[in-house]
Parts: structure tokens; C-alpha cells; sequence
């Protein structure tokens, strides 16, 4: 069976294909270049074909290569799984989970949850990776995350979800719009007004432009940022108004700036907040009850 790869080959190849770049393959590996290079080189070897393309300037991998690597993901992500089964006979939260979580969700839960987990099961460690959804996703698929928590729906396969609790959508201006001066809040009183909205590549962009029947016409402004925080800076600044999580309102966001909230008065403007794992891991149960965690240090059961 020598002819067959190694784990450690495909891991190789894996890092070649995320970097870009040798060097930086070799350091997330922790291993020599050399070590690296000779290692994929074997790879070629066992399986007679060139998986990269190298050059003086770039590395990337050939067509084959890139078919490979999808294949080596699998693979390497039901290895870990294959470890963490072995492991699943043991007590709930009696090894380290990664948790992926995205920006418009971590900072306004994340202090409860840890809090929680920490009085529950002190010890249990619990890894945070914040990023956006894709590349949470993306982590998740190579198994380098074990399971999200992002706002829902999102497109994945072969994934399994579970719906957490709701968060409202609301409104927030700066007290000088004319806004303040409604009595109950409609999604038809969006119509027309300028949206400050987060660039594209942040779920809460669609979610918000869905729950409140955004036109293109006002998603599509000049002025976009990347945290809440600056979009609460710009609202402040009367360049517009815009949509925030509830939970993000709630963490005092809008606190020394004079910006207002507004509640619809409407129940369907809001976002599903959920967990999110790969469909086959052996820890859809510890997830389950992770979930039961997070809502209950929220408050949310």
C-alpha cells in the first residue's frame, strides 16, 4: 500500500492550495519548505500526475491538482471526524470545539456565552474564529471549524442546521430625521429613504434587504462599511439611516451617539440565528445541546 498518499501529502497539498505560496503552506504545516515541497513532490510521484504549477512568481494547482485538493478536503475532514468519534463516548464538552461566528453576531452574544460555558464546564475550551459566512463555510467544510453560528437561511450542502432563536431587524436614525416623529414604524416608510447598508459579503446585507423589501436603488449607495460600528458613525452623521441586528442595539451600540431605534411594527422583520456543522460529524448531539446553551445564557428558552 506505499503507493498510496498519506494523510500528511494531502494536508501538504491542502495548505499549497489556501496560500497560494510555499513558504506560507510550509509555516501553517509547521514545517521546513523543503519538507513541504519534497512532500508534494511524492504526491506527484504516487499518483503520476503534476498538481502544481510552479513558477518564479506564483504557485497554483493544475486542473487535476484542483480536483484533487476538493477530494483531499473530504477526505481529511472525515479524518478528523474519525478522531473526534473515537472521542464521543467520553461526556459532553470534554474536548475543544471550534466555533465559527459571524462579525454582526459575535461581539453582542459571544461575553454570555463564554461566561456560560465557562461556570458549566470549566473545562472545556472552546475556539472563536470570527469571520463572514463564506469563509466560515469554508472552514467548516475543510475541518478547520466544527461548527457556526451564523444568521440563517444561507445556501451550504451537505450541511445540517438548527435554529436558535429570532432576532428583530430594527431601524435606526439620527434623532433630527423625520423618522422619530412616526408613532409606529412600517417597512412602506422605508420607501424612498437612503439605506446605509454593510458591503456585500455580509448575510445581514441580504437578510436586511429582504425583511424589509430594499430596492436596489436604495441598497446601492456610494457610502458601505465593514462593522456596525462605522455604519452607526455614518448614521450619526445624518448621511442616512439604516437596519441593525436588535442584539447589537440591545450590547448598547447606539450608547453616546445620537442615534435612536425603532422597533417595526411589523413581527416579520427579523433574522434566524442558528447553528450550522457539517451533515455527517459524529457531534450532532453536542452541537444540539451547544445550541441549548447558547440559548439559555441568552435568555432565549
Amino acid at each position: 500500500m506505499s503507493h498510496l498518499p498519506t494523510l500528511k501529502q494531502l494536508k501538504y497539498l491542502c495548505a499549497v492550495e489556501t496560500y497560494q505560496h510555499f513558504g506560507k503552506a510550509a509555516i501553517s504545516c509547521f514545517v521546513s519548505q523543503s519538507t513541504l515541497s519534497a512532500g508534494i513532490m511524492e504526491l506527484e510521484e504516487k499518483l503520476g500526475v503534476t498538481l502544481v504549477e510552479r513558477t518564479s512568481r506564483s504557485v497554483r494547482l493544475t486542473p487535476i491538482g484542483r480536483d484533487i485538493f476538493q477530494r483531499s478536503r473530504v477526505i481529511l475532514a472525515a479524518t478528523d471526524d474519525l478522531v473526534v468519534a473515537a472521542k464521543a463516548g467520553s461526556e459532553p464538552f470534554s474536548t475543544e470545539m471550534r466555533l465559527g461566528v459571524i462579525p454582526t453576531i459575535a461581539p453582542f452574544v459571544l461575553p454570555q456565552i463564554l461566561k456560560s460555558v465557562r461556570k458549566s464546564y470549566p473545562d472545556f475550551t472552546l475556539f472563536i474564529r470570527e469571520d463572514l459566512s463564506h469563509d466560515l463555510l469554508s472552514g467548516l467544510r475543510a475541518g478547520r471549524l466544527d461548527v457556526l453560528l451564523l444568521a440563517l437561511p444561507y445556501p451550504a450542502e451537505e450541511v445540517a442546521v438548527s435554529h436558535l432563536f429570532n432576532d428583530e431587524l430594527v431601524l435606526v436614525f439620527d434623532k433630527r430625521n423625520s423618522l422619530s416623529k412616526l408613532k409606529k414604524l412600517k417597512v412602506k416608510d422605508l420607501m424612498g429613504k437612503n439605506i446605509l447598508l454593510l458591503e456585500d459579503g455580509h448575510c445581514l446585507r441580504d437578510h436586511s434587504v429582504s425583511a424589509c423589501k430594499i430596492g436596489a436603488e436604495q441598497a446601492n449607495l456610494p457610502f458601505q462599511a465593514t462593522s456596525l460600528n462605522t455604519i452607526v458613525q455614518m448614521v450619526a452623521s445624518d448621511i442616512g439611516i439604516s437596519i441593525l441586528p436588535k442584539m447589537a442595539v440591545d450590547a448598547k451600540i447606539l450608547q453616546g451617539t445620537s442615534v435612536l431605534s425603532r422597533q417595526f411594527d411589523e413581527p416579520e422583520v427579523q433574522r434566524s440565528i442558528g447553528l450550522m456543522w457539517r451533515k455527517n460529524s459524529p457531534r450532532q448531539e453536542e452541537f444540539e445541546a451547544l445550541g441549548r446553551l447558547i440559548c439559555k445564557s441568552l435568555n432565549k428558552c
